[in-house]
């Protein structure tokens, strides 16, 4: 018969006070379920982001017209809401399972031994930016939709994407001073690619906020702008980046860079060339919804594979803690 050890008043506060400081007395997660924590996180944050743009592609950014709750009188869609409503709910009860992630990857890099403090910071980062984003999706279907709030609430999510991103790849690497990879000119390139890219994904939400999509059946605001203007805009700067992604390729190649930030490259070259097939297609076929959606993945991927590429540019090693040299040693003897 196993014994049960005895809880005192003592531990029930320390408990109440830090319940990770808790769990990471009593569990050590192996270094693969930490990674796959913050991969699960990062996956949520994509999946967040697509089920929100079908939200609006089917005009059910109303479905639930107000916020916290669902109508004035009831907390969870109606019957009365029909399909719109479940759809619109449907997406708020996601934002529940996205908490749950990030809080796995906060509590299993909270648990890891040893304890590296910048992976449970970049947890806490992307729960902040989850309940930001949660009040301000609030305040979208408060002010009826605002193109403007709708544009900011995508904008936040990217910044989720960019976070959630940064820890999964710290995962994998240790705690050790970043050392480059490569030159200072390439260094460079890229923070014109990752500058670009954001500039493309910005003009991107101005297209759908003039765009015909409004993401609800009645009459909503939209952006004061010609819509094909902007998007001309926008694949004028998507050519922007596929080029220096492309230049990118050739200079790594170039000067024999490792194969990481080679692959990388050619991984985004890659999903930037089916990004733009699709984005053409759905511009030329009068923006279908199935299409717009995926061109809302895409963007996701795009997103992701620049910062893969940056992130790439260096290595960090384990940290090492220094150790006493033979000198040290000897007089520690002697003593």
């Amino acid at each position: 018969m196993v014994r049960v050890p005895n809880v005192t008043r003592a531990d029930v506060l320390a408990a109440a006070r830090n319940p990770l400081a808790l769990i990471a007395e009593r569990w050590t997660p192996a270094p693969r379920t930490v990674r796959r924590a913050a991969l699960a996180a990062l996956v949520m944050a994509v999946v967040i982001v697509v089920t929100g743009g079908a939200v609006r592609l089917t005009g059910s950014g109303l479905g639930c017209p107000t916020w916290p709750k669902c109508t004035d009188d009831s907390l969870t869609t109606t019957s009365a809401m029909g399909f719109h409503g479940v759809i619109e709910f449907g997406n708020r009860m996601l934002t529940y399972v996205l908490c749950a992630a990030v809080g796995w990857a906060i509590i299993a890099a909270r648990s890891q031994k040893p304890w590296r403090r910048s992976l449970t910071r970049l947890g806490w980062a992307q729960f902040w930016i989850v309940m930001s984003n949660a009040i301000l999706g609030g305040i979208v279907v408060l002010v009826g939709l605002n193109p403007y709030t709708v544009a900011a609430h995508f904008l936040l999510s990217t910044a989720l994407i960019a976070v959630a991103t940064l820890m999964w790849q710290r995962t994998h690497e240790g705690d050790g001073a970043p050392r480059p990879l490569v030159g200072k000119a390439v260094q460079q390139l890229v923070w014109f690619l990752v500058t670009a890219s954001v500039l493309l994904i910005a003009v991107g939400t101005v297209v759908t906020g003039a765009g015909p999509h409004a993401g609800d059946s009645s009459d909503v605001e939209r952006m004061p702008l010609d819509w094909e203007t902007v998007s001309k805009l926008h694949a004028v700067l998507a050519w922007i980046v596929v080029t220096l992604t492309f230049a990118l390729w050739f200079v790594l190649k170039a000067v024999d860079a490792p194969k990481g930030p080679l692959h990388r490259t050619r991984d985004l070259f890659l999903i930037l060339l089916s990004q733009g097939v699709i984005g053409y297609v759905q511009y030329f076929t009068d923006l279908p919804e199935a299409l717009v959606a995926l061109h809302m993945l895409g963007s996701c991927l795009v997103w992701i594979g620049v910062l893969r590429v940056l992130l790439s540019l260096r290595e960090r090693p384990e940290a090492v803690a220094d150790l006493p040299g033979p000198s040290t040693e000897s007089a520690l003897t002697r003593a």
